[in-house]
């Protein structure tokens, strides 16, 4: 069995997945969807989960830097309930605070243009989530 990690934007879903030992998370790929239309992702996420055999989502947290939970962080809540109830897998809450500024330095290291970082830095942010869950549940 394998996980999937989850960086959910307002208008993106990074999706990372781990190798079959649960030890290396790597980029899987990006969802695209149109304003706050969270139910438009099940079904693709269905199709992934069913194809590779995944029982354990971790879904990025977006928590304030003081711990509090804005609206973004409330908007990823009901999407972890609307997961849960629609692919019946429970869904762990990964702190996501600052796996964006992460993935883009990481991008810039590796010389990567600023046109090709926007399109790959959420799934490098869920890679960063999936990979710290990971590495503390080894």
């Amino acid at each position: 069995m394998r996980c999937l990690g989850l960086d959910l934007g307002s208008k993106t879903l990074g999706i990372s997945i781990s190798d079959r030992t649960n030890k290396i998370a790597s980029v899987y790929t990006t969802l695209y969807f149109k304003d706050e239309d969270y139910h438009s992702l099940i079904l693709p996420l269905k199709e992934i989960i069913e194809k590779e055999d995944i029982d354990t989502l971790v879904l990025g947290l977006p928590k304030n830097m003081n711990n509090s939970l804005g609206e973004r962080a409330l908007i990823t809540l009901d999407f972890k309930k609307l997961l849960e109830d629609e692919t019946k897998l429970s869904v762990i809450m990964e702190d996501e605070r600052l796996t964006s500024v992460i993935s883009n330095n990481v991008l810039i290291q590796a010389d990567v243009s600023r046109k090709k970082r926007k399109k790959k830095v959420d799934g490098m942010a869920a890679v960063i989530i999936l990979q710290g869950y990971l590495d503390r549940n080894r």
